[in-house]
């Protein structure tokens, strides 16, 4: 979204959330190298539900909930199926979406253009609004 729209800060804001998130996940995973539900190693937190959190927060805090509500329910659409999966416990899951919204929401900032245009109708009247930030 952030590339789309040509918004380079957002895209060093997400990429410095999306990394301490995966960085912290994966030193955890590491460090405490939990048992899974079928019996493999590594399951605290969960990698896919940080990754996915973290995307879905930076997205809602950086553009607002009319993007960040379906990011959000994808993400929590992850979460669940990796325990439904029995890759993960719920903790896991929990514990990957708490590092993935924390990470987003200390690094990004609300989105703001420098020029918006919005076009104006009312009662005879049609034009265009022009706001700018300097």
């Amino acid at each position: 979204m952030s590339l789309y729209r040509g918004d380079w800060q957002g895209v060093s804001q997400f990429s410095t959330s999306f990394l301490t998130t995966m960085g912290l996940t994966y030193g955890l995973k590491y460090s405490i190298n939990a048992e899974r539900p079928y019996g493999g190693g590594l399951s605290f937190p969960s990698g896919h539900t940080s990754a996915s959190f973290s995307s879905a927060a930076f997205i809602q805090k950086r553009y607002g909930w009319e993007f960040g509500l379906p990011a959000y329910a994808a993400a929590a659409f992850v979460g669940w199926s990796r325990v439904e999966s029995d890759n993960h416990h719920l903790r896991d899951v929990l514990a990957g979406a708490a590092l993935g919204i924390l990470s987003s929401y200390i690094f990004a900032d609300r989105y703001q253009e420098d020029v918006v245009v919005t076009p104006h109708v009312g009662e005879g009247v049609y034009g265009l609004l022009l706001r700018c930030k300097f």
